[in-house]
């Protein structure tokens, strides 16, 4: 299985862009191998509808992850498709200049205002009164994206195939109009979404210029659920590491060596995973020795 090995490979050690991108696929192949099994069945396949926020208020709250699991839903390939080439572009913009952590903060908060901006606007404005509507797709994420780059370096300029250069500011802007217009469209909801998103892109880069990162809470939750769920699933290490008696030859020097210096690497691993905080009072005792 040297397919599975390279997707396991290049997810664990890819950018935050090639992580965000794998997720939206394998998603994508679940909604439709399982709509498959529905399809042979006679039955309608019912994730679409779970993983989507709904419009009616009552029904979100009985969903309550939806907002989350929204940003990744896609039930057509060119809605796939355009989506995951925005998140490419636009966000190899946005890690020449910034960190993934923040990408991963703006696309998700990004996914979760325009999910707001959704579900307000299906509520307050009378042309939605009877209207149930399904939000999905990433989007509102991808315009964040957008808008974020091109508010934080509004004069750098991309090249447009065909077109020329333009700088990042009327790009952005460009999009946002076209959403603007298309309210009044197909697809009202979505483009109310991706004015979410925008927003947020703005808002996100305008707190981050007077140093608050208003995504970074939400980075490190999902890190700390990211640590416990691998804890589980990996094998407790017990080994003890003590030094109470001289080594009796060579052969056991260099064992105890070896033994030593892989605790040493686990517990630096578990610094970088989790932090110094993380340590227990053993673990910190053996760093302060090694130190030494």
């Amino acid at each position: 299985m040297d397919i599975l090995s390279d997707i396991k490979r290049t997810f664990k050690h890819g950018s935050v862009i090639t992580r965000l991108i794998y997720i939206n696929l394998g998603v994508f192949l679940l909604v439709h191998i399982i709509g498959a099994v529905y399809f042979l069945s006679g039955e309608i396949n019912p994730l679409s509808g779970l993983l989507s926020v709904p419009s009616n208020i009552s029904e979100l709250i009985k969903k309550p992850w939806a907002p989350f699991t929204y940003m990744f839903l896609h039930t057509g390939f060119i809605h796939l498709l355009f989506n995951i080439l925005g998140l490419y572009w636009f966000g190899k913009l946005f890690l020449y200049r910034l960190e993934g952590d923040k990408l991963l903060g703006v696309y998700l908060m990004g996914g979760l205002s325009g999910a707001v901006f959704y579900v307000i606007s299906y509520n307050v404005f009378p042309v939605f009164e009877s209207v149930n509507g399904l939000l999905l797709g990433a989007s509102a994420s991808v315009f964040a994206i957008l808008a974020a780059i091109a508010f934080y370096d509004s004069n750098s300029e991309i090249h447009l195939s065909f077109i020329g250069s333009f700088q990042l500011k009327y790009v952005a802007l460009f999009y946002v109009l076209l959403s603007v217009i298309g309210i009044s469209a197909t697809n009202p909801g979505g483009n109310i979404a991706h004015l979410g998103g925008a927003a947020w892109g703005w808002f996100y880069i305008y707190q981050l210029r007077k140093g608050k990162d208003w995504g970074v809470g939400l980075v490190r939750m999902l890190d700390k659920i990211s640590i416990s769920i691998q804890n589980w699933f990996k094998p407790k290490n017990n080994l003890k590491v003590t030094f109470k008696q001289t080594p009796r030859d060579d052969y056991e020097y260099n064992r105890l060596k070896k033994a030593e210096q892989e605790e040493i690497n686990r517990i630096l691993e578990k610094i970088a995973k989790s932090g110094y905080d993380s340590l227990s009072k053993s673990e910190k005792e053996l760093l302060f020795r090694q130190g030494k």
